[in-house]
């Protein structure tokens, strides 16, 4: 480990504020790095700071003397970051007017810093590969094959290991630039720092504005330091600016300090005053709810699996296998019942849904009769499912003395329904 010394040296001389350990140790693994050739991958939230540490890295090697470039993966379009990273021909693509040289060129024998790698396409991931494992790589619209000698340094503020996963990165290229790799804590595990950051942005924008430099109370600095900072240093400089040029008042409380963090990104803890309960004022975050809302949706998707399953197996959908899956009709915006859509709305297209609720007693000897003699001729194979349709539709025509509504009913579909089939069917 380096001594405090050597670590406040680093630190002054590149401008970082705070003494935290998970900051110091980031800082210690980049100065052991440094003088190696071996590639660093940097992870960290946006605007944690992690383009400090590449050049902490760059300035302290063997290749100080040679260029640093710092390129933004997710800043150049997919069409044309071949080319900028690696050059291209004279007319090798619309446009191409005259030969350049890619950064890997030109930064040969220097360290190239390539932020926001995950954003890189999958097609350019083959060829930092080839660099990374060979120093070659070729022009676009060339066949030649260039030598490099780089150092690079990648970063990332994505999860590289689900890219993978989801196939959106390299595996091979992943554990190619995780050769050392270096995490740069968010701003809200940085304890005290933020305060010590805060103090010297203050600063810094009143000599900029010509201003008195903001101080603030103790409530105010608490207040600072559970707030979240989804935006890390950037977000806390920006506040501080605010501050700095707004408030005619130098010294800043908690509530006006308040005023300044936005409360749909804070994870403050809620307040209760008097008799108020918890539980009035669930803090979900957004994240958790989308995790409710697809559990409940593969829960609803598992429970209509389960009921198509058993409306096949018991020969159609009636009401005993409904009240068993009542809860997939609850949320239905129409106060009718499940039985009646099934009679306004059954599909010709599908066999007639006939429910055990619409089912007088009078007639439910006959109707088993009727489900027998169906069987019966399902086991001689010799009628189509048309057929089986029509005759259907004859009997339960023959049975209510050819009054349609009754029909209908009985067979589960809609009189509408109804006369269009036996049209269909020619049936007198």
């Amino acid at each position: 480990m380096f001594s405090d010394s050597e670590l406040l040296s680093i630190k002054q001389r590149f401008g970082i504020i705070g003494n935290s350990p998970l900051l110091n140790h980031a800082i210690s693994v980049a100065m052991q790095a440094a003088p190696t050739e071996m590639t660093v991958l940097i992870t960290g939230e946006s605007g944690s700071g992690k383009e400090s540490f590449s050049k902490i890295i760059h300035s302290i090697s063997p290749r100080k003397h040679g260029k640093f470039i710092a390129i933004n993966c997710g800043a150049i379009p997919e069409g044309t970051i071949d080319s900028e990273l690696f050059g291209h021909e004279k007319g090798s693509f619309t446009g191409a007017h005259e030969a350049r040289k890619g950064y890997f060129e030109v930064t040969d024998g220097g360290s190239i810093f390539l932020d926001e790698i995950g954003e890189m396409p999958l097609g350019t991931q083959a060829r930092l590969l080839r660099v990374l494992e060979n120093g070659e790589f070729i022009k676009v619209g060339s066949s030649k094959v260039q030598k490099t000698n780089v150092r690079v340094i990648a970063a990332t503020n994505v999860n590289l290991i689900k890219a993978v996963e989801k196939g959106k990165f390299r595996e091979d290229l992943y554990y190619r630039l995780n050769t050392v790799p270096i995490y740069v804590p968010p701003l809200r595990e940085r304890g005290d720092d933020v305060v010590l950051l805060f103090r010297k942005f203050t600063s810094d924008f009143s000599e900029k504005y010509a201003v008195k430099p903001i101080s603030l109370d103790e409530e105010a600095r608490k207040l600072l330091m559970r707030f979240p900072f989804p935006g890390n240093i950037r977000q806390l400089k920006n506040i501080a600016e605010q501050i700095s040029l707004l408030e005619q008042e130098r010294e800043i409380d908690a509530a006006t300090l308040a005023r300044y963090l936005p409360t749909g990104q804070s994870r403050l803890p809620a307040v209760f005053t008097g008799g108020s309960n918890r539980e009035e004022g669930p803090d979900f975050s957004e994240r958790e709810i989308l995790y409710k809302v697809l559990f409940d949706m593969k829960k609803d998707m598992n429970e209509l699996k389960k009921l198509v399953l058993e409306s096949y197996q018991s020969g159609g959908l009636n009401s005993t296998i409904i009240n068993k899956h009542q809860n997939l009709f609850e949320d239905l915006e129409s106060p009718v019942s499940f039985e009646e859509k099934a009679q306004q709305e059954a599909p010709s297209s599908h066999m007639p849904i006939v429910l055990d609720s619409q089912k007088s007693k009078e007639d439910s000897d006959d109707y088993d009769d009727d489900i027998e003699d169906i069987i019966h001729e399902e086991d001689d194979n010799s009628l189509s499912l048309e057929k089986k349709e029509k005759e259907m539709i004859i009997r339960a025509l023959r049975k209510h003395n050819n009054k349609r509504k009754y029909a209908a009913s009985d067979l589960g579909i809609s009189e509408r329904t109804l006369y269009r089939k036996i049209k269909q069917y020619d049936i007198d």
